[in-house]
């Protein structure tokens, strides 16, 4: 099965993009592994500083409560 970005040719993921980064986060806000997303290991590494970004600017939790 082929990566979710590389079906759509992205190159770069935007952190701003919260409804694409949520669906990569567990329930407890939590980057999920690549064996579960099927994500290759290029766009896992920009996922997850996407991911990071958007945590540290306000638009995703760190954590739930």
């Amino acid at each position: 099965m082929p990566c979710y970005f590389c079906q759509k040719g992205t190159n770069y993921i935007d952190f701003k993009d919260v409804k694409t980064l949520k669906r990569f986060t567990s329930g407890l806000a939590k980057i999920k592994s690549r064996k579960k997303t099927k994500v290759c290991a290029k766009h896992q590494k920009k996922l997850a500083t996407a991911i990071k970004r958007a945590r540290y600017l306000g638009l995703l939790p760190f954590t739930t409560k």
